[in-house]
């Protein structure tokens, strides 16, 4: 259960979810850089490539999805991070509704499980 005395000030709320919300646009901003300079963009590739520049494409292709996937794990993890604070559950652990440290919402404002529980879930 979780107590009501155990949650942050509005005051100190206020910053942190405009810079969730900022973080948010600029990694929106980077997954769509990401996406515009996937090699396989180009629809006149195959027309022009040797062996060699289809391979660097490949390659470039696939390191292209890994960082999108990142990049959209970022995303799904601020926007989980502003949904528990519109909800006014942010800053407790959602798997054990304990406080989250002060000093890991400083490191990583949006995390949403305390370090026991994420020690726990590796």
């Amino acid at each position: 259960m979780i107590d009501k005395k155990q949650s942050i000030p509005g005051k100190l709320l206020a910053p942190i979810k405009k810079f969730l919300e900022m973080e948010l646009v600029k990694l929106k901003r980077e997954e769509k850089k990401i996406k515009a300079d996937d090699p396989f963009k180009d629809n006149y590739r195959t027309l022009r490539n040797s062996v060699e520049d289809d391979l660097d494409e490949q390659i470039g292709h696939f390191d292209n999805e890994i960082k999108v996937n990142f990049v959209k794990k970022q995303i799904v993890q601020l926007r989980k991070a502003l949904t528990i604070m519109k909800v006014g559950k942010y800053g407790i652990c959602e798997k054990c509704g304990k406080m989250i440290d002060t000093d890991r919402l400083a490191i990583s404002p949006s995390s949403t499980i305390c370090v026991r529980c994420a020690k726990e879930s590796e």
